[in-house]
């Protein structure tokens, strides 16, 4: 380990070191992380001539956004919509240069987030489908089920799970309550709320639900998938793949990081973007340890996951919608399809398992998941043909993230974000579980990282007094100068 006069003078160990010995003519990040956090801030500071270096545990970039070619055509295994197509969205000045087409899925007032109510074609156990007029119904009950619950957090100061909330408001308001068909289908309704929180609804906070920011323009799946889009932003910098970090020390102007296979690497400063689920698993070793209020942002924060089977077919043999849905008795028994033919032309099928399903099907085989998915399909579709190919993610047992996304967790302030954004002496944070905007999503990943990088720019600024070596290009990243390329068939 470097000690503290080491890292203050700028010494170099081993062949990793990019730290200079003068901070003020060449300074120098570590990036830790090339998922879409860690290269924004790369990127940034790459471009504001900063000397900066990623290293990345994985054998690729990307972290949780992965576009699978397997099938001959991308897949987005992880992330897939842009939430919020608009000029505000952080990343739309990217896509939009990049020309890459989105499909939108719903317009901004989507009761389930990213998919209009028209655009679901509901099924029960026995194969019936749900008459669309009864999906809508049970869409408005569910409607006022969340406007109901916003009403008792006024009344209940202490926080509540929002399955909690739902039993309380469903006491009070008898007119609420659902039988038979429309009860499953009001659990199908809840298990997609599970889905976008990657948790199960007796975990996810009553008082916190609804306090990220919502973006106008609906959800736009990303077309041709995330890859063009990481691809451009990692284009010319230093990545070092398969660089696993188990320790980070810092000194008062230097960090240092040491790697599974001994190398280490120095440098003026540090930019954190690892998941939280591998920072709550203390993988990494932080030294000195982290402030009280650091450790418990991290612990706090709740970790969801959410994973994606995607099956691939020789034709169609299914209904032209959006999404195909299982309704059922409980949440935990629904379950729902993504249908990428509409938006790709590909005769792509995409199970979405979230919360505790997907812990529990994350502990079956990939054909063993694949065949769960399949006699799913097939419960609604019984002369649905065999898939001619699959894939499965794991993004809750993968040790380079041990989860998808977060999300605010009964009894714990929304404000963990932003002091998990918080710097740490030359220590910078980045991700989505960073955003207090925009947490789950890439684009709250994405401007975390611009700002990581410029918070950066500052601390170098007012060390060396010299602001005109930095030219941060990406300071107007929220000039979108082309416009996106959006569709709906």
């Amino acid at each position: 380990m470097a000690s503290a006069e080491q890292l203050e003078t700028g010494s170099e160990s081993g062949s990793g070191g990019v730290r200079s010995t003068s901070p003020c003519s060449t300074c120098s990040v570590i990036v830790v992380g090339a998922g879409f956090g860690g290269l924004a801030a790369a990127r940034f500071l790459h471009n504001s001539n900063v000397k900066v270096m990623v290293l990345e545990s994985r054998d690729r970039i990307g972290g949780r956004v992965y576009t699978d070619y397997s099938f001959g055509f991308p897949v987005d295994m992880g992330a897939s919509w842009l939430h919020g197509v608009c000029k505000d969205n952080p990343l739309a000045p990217v896509i939009g240069k990049l020309g890459l087409p989105l499909y939108r899925t719903c317009g901004d007032n989507s009761v389930l987030y990213d998919h209009d109510l028209e655009s679901y074609a509901l099924f029960d156990m026995d194969g019936n489908q749900v008459p669309q007029a009864l999906v809508t119904e049970v869409g408005e009950v569910f409607e006022s089920l969340l406007e109901e619950t916003k009403k008792l957090r006024e009344e209940h100061p202490d926080d509540m799970s929002v399955m909690k909330a739902f039993t309380l408001v469903l006491e009070r308001r008898p007119d609420l309550r659902q039988e038979g068909m429309a009860f499953k289908v009001l659990q199908w309704y809840i298990c997609r709320m599970e889905g976008w929180f990657a948790a199960d609804a007796d975990s996810i906070s009553v008082q916190s639900w609804d306090e990220e920011e919502l973006l106008q323009g609906g959800h736009g799946l990303m077309v041709k998938g995330y890859k063009p889009v990481l691809s451009s932003l990692a284009e010319g910098l230093d990545i070092r793949l398969n660089h696993r970090i188990t320790k980070i020390s810092r000194g008062l102007h230097g960090v240092r990081m040491s790697t599974d296979d001994g190398k280490v690497f120095d440098a003026d400063a540090c930019v954190v973007a690892l998941p939280l689920g591998v920072l709550q698993a203390n993988v990494v070793r932080f030294e000195p340890k982290l402030p009280e209020w650091k450790e418990a942002a991290i612990s706090d924060l709740g970790v969801g996951n959410e994973n994606k089977i995607a099956l691939f077919f020789e034709e169609v043999c299914w209904p032209n919608v959006e999404f195909l849905g299982v309704v059922a008795s409980t949440s935990y028994g629904c379950s729902y399809f993504l249908n990428l033919h509409k938006a790709t032309g590909h005769p792509v099928l995409v199970y979405m398992p979230a919360g505790r399903l997907a812990n529990d099907i994350e502990q079956l085989s990939n054909v063993a998941a694949a065949n769960f998915a399949i006699r799913q399909l097939k419960r609604i579709l019984p002369n649905a043909a065999e898939p001619i190919n699959y894939l499965v993610s794991r993004w809750g047992t993968d040790p380079n993230s041990l989860g998808c996304y977060s999300y605010d967790a009964v009894g714990k302030p929304h404000d963990l974000y932003e002091r998990l954004r918080a710097p740490v002496d030359s220590l910078f944070w980045a991700g989505e579980a960073t955003s207090e905007r925009f947490p789950g999503t890439v684009h709250g990943a994405f401007h975390t990282g611009v700002m990581a990088g410029s918070e950066c720019l500052k601390r170098f600024a007012e060390r060396c007094r010299d602001l005109e070596m930095f030219q941060p290009v990406m300071a107007k990243e929220d000039e979108l100068t082309t416009p996106l390329l959006i569709s709906r068939m």
